[in-house]
């Protein structure tokens, strides 16, 4: 790497570091009856889902990456034992665990652990008959029984390692989840980047942090070039985020523009990577269903130190070709001209790539009419399987944060 810490300007450069979670016993606590909690749609087959991320990983290693993961980096943060003690009490105010006696069971169980195992059993969760012998009455919690098993839920999500926060140029975000389901997360790579010199770089800053008021998540978030960011307005990023973001991004670095794209909001269009990633210095996939309603805003810092704001009232492949300085742009859409293939591989993330390099990138293999339309345009598709982890809602980009990338 030319650069240490986070270092991440554009979507494209070759990727030197990335951070991944292995799915872990968390998914093995989705049920019929958790499934709607924890914002999964199915259950995926534990042993499978790893087998396929561990080729995942393998692929990105073979090409160049640092692979590192979120149990081993939290724990690097985590060896002072003060510092564990402050970080799970934080975490169990996120959870909104309250009653004392099952704070103090909690932590009488999670302090004796090495760091990393810590980590872990945070995300698998922790059910009630664990705490039997460790719990004192001191609340009517503490007594009232409960069909739910968990009184700190496991994060099946974590594995989405995108959505929790976001490497920018020089500096990171800490996102404000959406749902309460998946708002612990960033509080992992908050740690992870406050105290593990091996993530960050006293010098990184942070552009949004995990205790702002309105939620951003990092499927939305778009690094097009060392001048512009995109960001979705969607189901999960708010305007006031945006804003937030925005003003904290233009006024501490050299970023010039955010372009902020409007798209529907709904599960399958959940965040904007579902449904649009760049690929190459003018390549970019789509899905073709977002192109129709999708309008522009631009937000720049003006001359008095304040956000301007205007519409932007041209067609996408316009905006991106003069934004990137090239003659045009080809946007390859999910499925080619045939719906009924953009619809279903759009729900298995046919547009969910993952750019390793310059016209290099990672998909799902059962994707394959829109892989086979980015081999015709000259794109160097790599394949993983994908059986169980799309039962996620989420493709290779949603699986990966990027840390480390070369400049273009």
């Amino acid at each position: 790497m030319k650069y240490p810490g986070i270092h991440n300007f554009s979507e494209i450069g070759k990727l030197n570091k990335v951070l991944l979670h292995r799915p872990g016993l968390e998914l093995e606590a989705l049920t019929p009856n958790t499934m709607e909690r924890l914002l999964f749609d199915d259950i995926p087959f534990l042993k499978v889902a790893q087998e396929e991320h561990d080729i995942f990983a393998k692929i990105l290693r073979e090409n160049g990456a640092e692979v590192v993961y979120y149990d081993k980096e939290t724990g690097k943060a985590l060896e002072d034992l003060k510092l564990r003690e402050q970080f799970i009490n934080e975490f169990l105010d996120l959870s909104d665990i309250t009653a004392n006696g099952v704070k103090d069971a909690i932590i009488e169980i999670l302090m004796p652990m090495e760091p990393d195992a810590m980590v872990r059993k945070l995300i698998e969760g922790i059910k009630r008959d664990e705490l039997k012998q460790h719990t004192r009455v001191t609340s009517l919690f503490d007594l009232v029984p409960s069909d739910y098993p968990f009184v700190s839920d496991p994060m099946p999500n974590l594995y989405f390692t995108r959505d929790p926060g976001a490497c920018v140029g020089n500096g990171i975000n800490l996102h404000h989840m959406h749902t309460p389901a998946r708002r612990r997360e960033a509080l992992f790579l908050k740690y992870m980047f406050n105290h593990n010199r091996d993530f960050a770089t006293e010098d990184n800053k942070v552009w949004f942090d995990i205790y702002d008021d309105y939620s951003i998540e990092g499927g939305d978030v778009l690094v097009l070039s060392k001048d512009v960011v995109a960001i979705g307005l969607s189901q999960r990023t708010t305007i006031a985020g945006i804003e937030k973001f925005a003003e904290n991004l233009l006024k501490g670095s050299e970023y010039k523009k955010v372009l902020v794209f409007d798209i529907p909001k709904s599960r399958a269009f959940m965040h904007l990577d579902t449904v649009f990633t760049m690929i190459d210095y003018d390549k970019f996939t789509i899905h073709p269903e977002i192109e129709g309603p999708l309008n522009v805003y631009e937000i720049t810092l003006g001359a008095d130190g304040h956000l301007d704001f205007k519409s932007v009232q041209e067609e996408l492949h316009k905006i991106l070709a003069r934004e990137l300085h090239v003659p045009a742009v080809d946007l390859i859409r999910c499925g080619g001209g045939d719906m009924m293939a953009a619809q279903r591989e759009q729900w298995n993330d046919g547009s969910n790539t993952l750019c390793i390099a310059p016209g290099v990138v990672v998909t799902y293999e059962r994707n394959y009419v829109s892989n086979e339309l980015m081999d015709k345009k000259g794109i160097k598709v790599l394949t993983m399987p994908s059986s169980e982890l799309s039962r996620g809602r989420g493709g290779p980009r949603c699986m990966s944060c990027p840390v480390n990338r070369d400049d273009l």
